[in-house]
């Protein structure tokens, strides 16, 4: 076990990964701005486990679609953060990861796909982050509530049937204010509806016993601490910080619920 420190606000489950020790680094004896030292265990996974990632252009980032081509599987997003640390540290344990989040995906478009892009897949590990396409696409109309649920319930069901195994990740969807939703009234109908789809996701985290991070709330910390531009750039997209702010907390929260005593 070694440490690292990282945002772990708004996590429901925390936990951990490994690296060595950086205070030979520039900056290092420096207060680190909303960061919090950690003891932690490496997530626990089965041999070969497959990690699938499922979600909108966040997840995305241009994965390669020609899975044969090992220079770009993975995007450049959260996913491939996730993949070379956990291939690092966890070498031994031949990990696999998928990713299939697809730009401008709403939960509906999900259900479309899901037996060819999750089902089929056959997963261990399902982690999910979707939403926020449902606000941007509603030109300025409430997000149907009800339906958003039952495409999602019905995906995670569909998924639990296929697998009952299955280990489930729910990501809150997230916003902060900035460029095209400075206005207060464009902010207000923004987070509003995300965070009416933040308590939706709650509660699937609930029914699906699955571990459960408050995206919002992390970067609504992150951006108290330092500002919103130094994690998303319009808003809505992560810039690379931003993304290992997911991976880090992704971390933790899986590495806490794959160690957690019985």
């Amino acid at each position: 076990m070694i440490r690292r420190k990282f945002f772990a606000t708004g996590l429901t489950t925390s936990g951990a990964l490994a690296c060595h020790g950086i205070s030979s680094l520039w900056g290092a004896d420096q207060k680190r701005i909303g960061v919090s030292e950690y003891n932690f265990n490496l997530p626990k996974f089965k041999n070969g486990a497959r990690l699938l990632f499922q979600g909108d252009s966040i997840t995305d980032m241009k994965w390669g679609r020609n899975q044969k081509d090992r220079n770009h599987y993975l995007g450049h997003s959260y996913v491939f953060l996730l993949a070379s640390r956990l291939g690092v540290d966890m070498a031994e344990a031949n990990l696999e990861f998928f990713n299939r989040g697809v730009s401008g995906n709403k939960v509906s478009d999900l259900r479309k796909r899901w037996e060819k892009d999750a089902i089929e897949m056959n997963p261990d590990w399902l982690t999910v982050l979707i939403g926020v396409n449902d606000v941007s696409q509603g030109r300025g109309q409430p997000v149907d509530l009800k339906k958003w649920e039952q495409d999602y319930r019905h995906i995670l069901n569909e998924s639990r049937k296929a697998n009952p195994k299955l280990q489930i990740v729910l990501m809150d969807p997230f916003v902060l204010r900035m460029t095209r939703i400075s206005s207060d009234e464009v902010w207000k109908y923004w987070r509003g509806e995300i965070e009416k789809l933040g308590g939706i996701v709650a509660q699937l985290a609930k029914d699906f016993n699955a571990v459960h991070i408050e995206t919002q709330k992390i970067f609504d910390q992150a951006a108290r601490e330092v500002s919103p531009q130094n994690w998303i750039w319009d808003g809505v997209h992560p810039l690379p910080q931003g993304h290992e702010l997911i991976a880090r907390n992704w971390l933790q929260a899986v590495g806490n619920a794959t160690n957690k005593k019985t």
